[in-house]
C-alpha cells in the first residue's frame, strides 16, 4: 500500500493523561498507600502526590494514557505521518498544551475535546526498582462526551479509520461513545479492538464491558486481567490458555470476523486464541540489568501489534512486532522509544 492509503487508517479513542513519571522509594508508596505494580484511580488521599512527584529532580512528562501510548507506538513503528488519529478530552491548561505538543511531535492527528472546567488528566508513574505503580487522576479525561465524537470533523476520523482501538479504561468514562463506534465498525466491516486494561475494569465495569464485547474482534490483556475476567464470570479455571480460548468464543455481534484473544504473561509466552486453537509465542527475554521500567510495556505491545495488523500482516508478524516494541520500551523510562525503529 502507498503511504497515502494509510492516512487515518488507525484511530484510538481513550483517556489522554500526561504521565508524571519519577523514580521513588518504598516509603513514598507507603505514604500514599500504594501497592507496588498497581494500576488504580486516584482517591483524595492520593492528590498531593502529583505536586510531590513534579517537584522531584528526575521527573519526566510523557503524553500518556493507555490508548494514546499504543497509538504513539503504532505511529512510531509505521513511520508514516498521519497514519494514526486519536480522540480524547483534555483541559485548557499548561498540561493540555504539553499534551498537544507531544501528540503532534509523535505524528498523530489528535482531535482533543478541550474542557473549560477541568484540568488535564494526569497519571502518577511511581517507579521502584523497575516496577511501576500507576495512579490516574482522570480529571478532564473523565469528561469526554459522545457529542464531541458526533461532530462531523471528529466522526470523519471514525469513518476514515479501518481499525479502531479503545482500551478498557474508557469504559469508565463514555460507554455510549464505545457503543457508537463498535456498532459503526460492525456495520461497515471494520476491525474493532479493545483491551481488558485492569482487574478493576473486569470486576466493577463488567456490565459496560459485557455490552461492548460482542463487537470486539481483537481483545488484549495480561494474565492477571484474564484470570480476573474468568473469576468474575465463575469460570472454574486459572489456566490462561483456556481462558483466552473461552473469551474468543463468547458471542460475536458482527459475525464477519472471528474474535482473536491475545494475552501477555510478562516473561512467559504470549497466548493467542484464534478460531478454536491456541498458539503461544515466546517473548524476547531481557537480562534484569537492562530493564529500566515496565510502564507502558503492555501499551507498547498493542502498538507494535497494531502497526503490522493495519498492514494486513499475519498474526505471527503482529506478535513479533508487539514483542519487539514492548522490549524497546521496557529498556527506557516511561512509554518512550528511540527516533526510528529497527524492526524488520
Amino acid at each position: 500500500m502507498a503511504s497515502g492509503s494509510y492516512e487515518g487508517i488507525l484511530l484510538g479513542i481513550g483517556n489522554p493523561l500526561l504521565d508524571i513519571s519519577a523514580v521513588v522509594d518504598e516509603a513514598f508508596l507507603a505514604k500514599y498507600d500504594v501497592k507496588p505494580g498497581n494500576a488504580i484511580l486516584a482517591e483524595d488521599k492520593h492528590l498531593p502526590m502529583y505536586d510531590e512527584l513534579a517537584s522531584k529532580g528526575n521527573v519526566e512528562y510523557i503524553a500518556g494514557g493507555a490508548t494514546q501510548n499504543s497509538i504513539r507506538v503504532a505511529q512510531w513503528m509505521l513511520q508514516i505521518p498521519g497514519a494514526t488519529s486519536y480522540i480524547g478530552c483534555i483541559g485548557k491548561d499548561k498540561f493540555g498544551e504539553e499534551m498537544k505538543k507531544n501528540a503532534q511531535a509523535a505524528g498523530i492527528n489528535a482531535h482533543y475535546h478541550e474542557d473549560e472546567n477541568a484540568l488535564t488528566g494526569t497519571c502518577a508513574v511511581c517507579v521502584v526498582g523497575g516496577e511501576r505503580s500507576l495512579i490516574a487522576n482522570l480529571s478532564a479525561a473523565n469528561c469526554y462526551k459522545s457529542e464531541h465524537l458526533k461532530k462531523p470533523e471528529n466522526w470523519a476520523l471514525v469513518k476514515k479509520a479501518k481499525y479502531i482501538y479503545i482500551a478498557g479504561f474508557f469504559l469508565t468514562v463514555s460507554p455510549d461513545s464505545i457503543q457508537l463506534v463498535a456498532e459503526h465498525a460492525a456495520a461497515t466491516n471494520k476491525v474493532f479492538l479493545m483491551n481488558l486494561s485492569a482487574p478493576f475494569i473486569c470486576e466493577f465495569f463488567r456490565d459496560a464491558q459485557e455490552k461492548a464485547l460482542p463487537y470486539v474482534d481483537y481483545i488484549f490483556g495480561n494474565e492477571t486481567e484474564a484470570r480476573t475476567f474468568a473469576k468474575v464470570r465463575g469460570w472454574e479455571t486459572e489456566n490462561v490458555e483456556e481462558i483466552a480460548l473461552k473469551i474468543s468464543q463468547l458471542p460475536n455481534a458482527s459475525g464477519t470476523h472471528k474474535r482473536i484473544t491475545v494475552i501477555t504473561q510478562g516473561r512467559d509466552p504470549v497466548v493467542v486464541a484464534d478460531d478454536g486453537k491456541v498458539k503461544t509465542f515466546p517473548v524476547i527475554l531481557l537480562p534484569k540489568e537492562k530493564l529500566v521500567d515496565t510502564n507502558g510495556a503492555g501499551d507498547a505491545f498493542v502498538g507494535g501489534f497494531l502497526s503490522q495488523l493495519v498492514q494486513e500482516k499475519s498474526i505471527d508478524e503482529c506478535v513479533r512486532a508487539a514483542c519487539y516494541a514492548a522490549n524497546v520500551v521496557i529498556q527506557r523510562s516511561g512509554c518512550t522509544y528511540p527516533e526510528k525503529p529497527d524492526f524488520n
